[in-house]
């Protein structure tokens, strides 16, 4: 037991980071933006990227310069859907984002394995000061939106516009992201977001049993795989993104096999 308990702050890390990313997914998927987390995510990997090359072991500062930036930009691209898809423009977000990320670490002594950190993270070398930290930055986060969920949910579900909470909406997401981008890299960030969110869609369309459900199937996910990681000898990040996009290949079938014998 003593050899298990370093994964105990992993775990806890990968809890924090299901609790907050499943909520976010659900606002995400129902305003139909779903690439806006790897887009944004990879954009605040600039400002890492930067931090890299510059030699600044602490990466938040410009992480959140560009956090700021983004956030901008995403709440302000809103304008521009009847000029260009919105969906579209994320995606040139996020290729533009991460060429640039390429361009900047290509001057890095380590680049390919800084390059590496920015999409995979370090979750299994996650501290007690970076777990306490990140749940006490998505507490405050998640407190701030119940607060004012009223204001959230009627830009999500029922379309209205507002700038400001626009703003505040990605820009809490900004603030997520960038701890959630350090610890856990790029990849992995996005499939919290996502895909705990789906499986919850597949059984709901109701937030909070959507989020409950979610919530179960990403931690359990996350507990399958920090075991494997460590039993096996294989790179965390990769295998929670593949345990939990498995998770959701089985649902998917299990509810298409549902649905087919009730109709029978």
């Amino acid at each position: 037991m003593e050899q298990l308990s370093f994964l105990v702050f992993p775990f806890l890390a990968c809890i924090a980071l299901v609790l907050i990313h499943a909520y976010f997914g659900i606002h995400i998927l129902e305003r139909g933006i779903i690439f806006v987390d790897i887009a944004m995510a990879q954009f605040i990997g600039i400002g890492i990227a930067l931090s890299f090359l510059l030699g600044k072991e602490n990466h938040y500062l410009l992480a959140l310069i560009f956090a700021l930036f983004g956030s901008i930009i995403l709440a302000l691209s809103k304008k521009a859907d009847k000029i260009v898809n919105l969906e579209a423009f994320i995606g040139v977000l996020y290729v533009f984002s991460f060429a640039v990320a390429i361009l900047i670490l290509d001057k890095s002594p380590h680049g390919s394995e800084e390059f590496k950190s920015i999409l995979n993270g370090n979750i299994l070398w996650v501290t007690k000061n970076d777990v306490l930290y990140a749940y006490l930055l998505y507490f405050l986060i998640g407190a701030f939106h119940i607060s004012f969920r009223e204001k959230f949910f009627s830009l999500t579900f029922e379309g209205r516009k507002n700038n400001l909470w626009e703003f505040l909406f990605f820009f809490t997401f900004g603030l997520v992201l960038v701890k959630s981008v350090v610890m856990a890299g790029v990849l992995t960030v996005f499939s919290f977001l996502i895909i705990p969110a789906l499986i919850g869609r597949i059984f709901t369309k109701k937030f909070t049993k959507s989020l409950l459900i979610g919530y179960s199937a990403g931690t359990l996910a996350t507990l399958i795989s920090i075991f494997l990681s460590y039993k096996f000898d294989l790179p965390t990040s990769p295998l929670i993104v593949s345990t939990m996009s498995s998770f959701y290949f089985c649902t998917l079938i299990f509810k298409v096999l549902q649905n087919k014998e009730g109709r029978v």
